[in-house]
């Protein structure tokens, strides 16, 4: 009789057993659903931030739109995009140090022919005056005036910017490019957030087309799908990646090349702002609560002035390495 009693003790404890841990097991997954569901949230959120913004910018500025088959470009004013009193404070503080720098630092003789292609992030237009990448670009084109292309896409416009590039190539205009008109391409691109994906999209498809590219400079890097933006293809010399780990969205912190021998990496440098501030005020309320990391390295001075020290670099026929600096 005990030795029945303790039988049904020992069963019932393997029941109580069995029963507690379901319930953990239960939990456990439950947790793990919600925070699953959680991410899903915040990335839809941040996707809709995103998106918002960019319709809110979009209607905001006083820009035309340019026909479908032509490049979109701020056309100039006579008036430097460093001295023009119309440049919203913000984007002249993206731009602070880049003006700083020399002007007699390069001339036409010493300057090789390029193509620089810039990438805008999100669902931003190609000639949204309100972004640090189209104001970029204006400002190579004052500072190399003959000899180099520098046009903003938008990322969704990736194989329109590829033909753009083919066609500048084609020096001949017969419609094919010959082994030596590929050697000759001196090609960069750059681009922030979807852009800066794009830009490794497009880098990879030139390397397709057996076309060299000297620098991709990807700033605050988002995948876009179907993309992979974290691996250098071969054909490009160099690049380097800036990123910032805070906000509902925040870029790819590591950039490796396909072929170390062929590429070099100059950089995944971490950007932080907990004790700097950038000025986002050409960005909607909602932008710089929910996302403000994200757009604080778009608009950070230090980091257009390292590209453009770099592509200062690439572009001299007599330019020594820059190393990347760490900067914090």
């Amino acid at each position: 009789m005990r030795r029945a009693k303790a039988s049904r003790l020992s069963r019932d404890e393997d029941y109580n057993d069995v029963e507690r841990r379901t319930i953990e097991g239960c939990g456990r997954r439950s947790r793990m659903k919600e925070r699953r569901q959680w991410k899903v949230a915040a990335q839809l959120f941040a996707g809709v931030t995103i998106y918002l913004g960019a319709l809110s910018v979009a209607h905001s500025q006083a820009i035309p739109v340019a026909k479908e088959d032509s490049v979109h470009r701020i056309e100039p004013s006579g008036t430097s995009i460093c001295e023009a009193t119309a440049v919203p404070s913000p984007l002249k503080d993206a731009l602070r140090q880049v003006c700083l720098r020399k002007r007699g630092a390069t001339s036409d003789a010493t300057v090789r022919r390029a193509i620089i292609i810039g990438f805008v992030g999100g669902f931003v237009r190609r000639d949204d005056a309100n972004h640090p990448e189209v104001q970029f670009a204006a400002y190579l084109r004052e500072r190399y005036p003959t000899g180099v292309h520098a046009e903003v896409f938008a990322n969704h416009e990736g194989q329109e910017a590829q033909r753009y590039v083919l066609s500048l190539l084609d020096t001949d205009g017969d419609g094919v490019l010959t082994a030596a008109e590929k050697e000759q391409a001196n090609v960069i691109i750059y681009g922030h957030s979807w852009g800066a994906s794009q830009t490794v999209t497009l880098a990879r498809e030139l390397g397709r087309h057996g076309i060299p590219v000297l620098l991709t400079i990807q700033v605050d890097s988002i995948a876009k799908p179907g993309q992979k933006d974290s691996t250098i293809s071969p054909n490009v010399a160099t690049a380097i990646n800036f990123y910032q780990p805070r906000g509902l969205i925040h870029g790819r912190s590591t950039i490796v090349a396909a072929d170390p021998a062929r590429t070099k990496i100059l950089g995944n440098v971490r950007m932080t702002y907990r004790d700097r501030r950038i000025n986002c005020d050409n960005y909607q309320w909602f932008v710089r609560v929910f996302n403000k990391p994200h757009h604080e390295i778009e608009n950070d001075p230090r980091v257009w002035d390292q590209a453009a020290a770099l592509i200062d670099s690439e572009l001299s026929t007599a330019r020594s390495t820059i190393q990347a600096s760490t900067l914090k």
